[in-house]
């Protein structure tokens, strides 16, 4: 089962988390918590999400559009890791011919 956290717990889990940086990473759809009973609730990759964005705010004090840029990079990069993983088992599960070429191929594309 799915564990949501509320906003006071996930301002008490997380250390530079205040309410007023969470309502600005909310205000710019840097995280986005899903609906509940018992109102928005926070994913533990959500709660990893808000700790990234603190340490790069704390580190860096990049502005709001720098952090959303940056926070959409890494999605992208999480979202083409996921599909290259797909991709190594679709390959991985092809007979050896096919791996074999699959693999002659890369090497002269990639030079």
């Amino acid at each position: 089962m799915t564990r949501y956290y509320s906003s006071t717990e996930v301002v008490a889990l997380i250390d530079d988390l205040t309410e007023p940086r969470l309502t600005a990473y909310l205000r710019a759809s840097i995280v986005q918590p899903v609906a509940t009973p018992d109102g928005p609730g926070f994913r533990e990759t959500d709660v990893a999400r808000l700790q990234l964005l603190c340490d790069l705010d704390e580190n860096y004090a990049l502005p709001e559009e720098s952090l959303k840029m940056v926070m959409g990079l890494i999605d992208q990069l999480n979202a083409m890791r996921g599909d290259m993983r797909a991709l190594l088992r679709a390959v991985a599960s092809e007979p050896d011919e096919v791996r074999c070429r699959i693999h002659s191929s890369i090497r002269v594309l990639r030079g």
